[in-house]
């Protein structure tokens, strides 16, 4: 198994070389950025690669040399001997770096991000959690240096949101987030309850990474897209100009609406951010299920339908069903502070793939 996929990394490795130095890459500006990223995210794997081959020739030379010598210079055999011993064990620990750098490589891990939250079960106290889900991540990306801009969003009148699209830029943002999608649920008293009564509301979080224009092929004549005047909170001018744009693409009916910019042009334009990173999404879904890919069920697949966290406030508690880890420190993670559960997720993943890659 580890030849065919040291030869594979070896291929991919050279084909994006090649393709670095062709002129038609370089002139295309959007084709040479995802060649240049694909082929930097390939190279710590192919260092390991080059270093196995190395360790190879060694334990070759060695095993020529103690044939060579079979009657010959003890001290020479006792040094070739103990080289071979070494470069054994330098294939075996090569061997199994390379295995985990390919089994838990996402080729979407260092793209930017689209995070969609929506308030589910629990009217206004469920946009309220979904207004402070946007913060938390925001607060998270922002520790990271990540970028963080609000593509879209649906206020309610107590200052939550019904929905909420934020896009996160910056190398990572996909890896350090993907493991959020699902339904997050909240337990404690809310602000309008006179009884005192705990209330359980619901949000749901989808991360979707963002696509390139040359990931996705969108047909102009595919799209149908439809003007309109923005409505609820916005600038001075927002409520009375024609600037809201929903973008329905015909072929899956996937729908996005955008309103909160002024121009028309910058509406459309983020509809669109969104459409191409769902469209990447469903085809990335399509792909995995054709291909029997188990990557998305080994922490949860992501899916919406999916409860994945409790933030239990009267308990001071955050429970992430997933991998079984709980913090008492409720208030840090409303901040952003998600790194426990991140590190936590990523590491069951890695040992999931692992242990599924060692029964095949």
């Amino acid at each position: 198994m580890i030849d065919k996929l040291i030869d594979e990394i070896e291929r991919s490795y050279g084909e994006l070389t090649e393709q670095l130095a062709d002129p038609d890459v370089l002139g295309d500006r959007g084709r040479y950025a995802g060649v240049a990223r694909r082929h930097a995210e390939l190279q710590a794997t192919h260092e390991l690669v080059v270093r196995y081959r190395e360790a190879g020739r060694t334990a070759e030379e060695a095993e020529a040399l103690l044939a060579a010598e079979s009657d010959g210079d003890d001290e020479l055999r006792e040094l070739a001997q103990q080289e071979l011993v070494d470069s054994r064990r330098l294939l075996d620990e090569l061997a199994e770096e390379i295995r985990a750098k390919a089994l838990t490589s996402d080729p979407n891990d260092a793209k930017d991000v689209i995070i969609e939250i929506r308030a589910g079960a629990g009217g206004n106290e469920a946009c309220i959690f979904a207004g402070e889900l946007a913060r938390m991540y925001t607060r998270y990306a922002q520790a990271k240096d990540f970028a963080v801009e609000i593509l879209a969003a649906n206020e309610n009148d107590d200052g939550g949101y019904r929905e909420v699209t934020l896009e996160v830029r910056g190398r990572g943002a996909y890896s350090a987030l993907k493991y959020e999608g699902g339904v997050h649920r909240v337990q404690r008293v809310p602000v309008t309850e006179s009884t005192g009564r705990i209330h359980t509301s619901t949000a749901t979080v989808a991360v979707l990474p963002e696509a390139e224009d040359i990931e996705v092929d969108i047909h102009p004549s595919d799209l149908r897209v439809e003007i309109f005047r923005a409505r609820g909170p916005g600038g001075q001018s927002v409520n009375t100009t024609d600037s809201a744009v929903r973008i329905t693409h015909v072929p899956s009916g996937v729908s996005v609406s955008c309103q909160d910019e002024k121009s028309q042009l910058q509406n459309k334009e983020r509809a669109l951010r969104i459409l191409r990173a769902r469209l990447f999404e469903m085809e990335q879904a399509k792909q995995d299920e054709e291909r029997g890919d188990a990557r998305r069920s080994m922490v949860g697949s992501g899916d919406r339908s999916q409860k994945i966290r409790t933030y239990n406030f009267p308990q001071n508690r955050v429970s992430d069903h997933r991998v079984g880890v709980t913090s008492h420190r409720i208030a840090e993670v409303m901040e952003g502070d998600l790194d426990e559960f991140v590190e936590a997720l990523a590491a069951e993943d890695r040992r999931k793939q692992l242990a599924a890659a060692g029964e095949e």
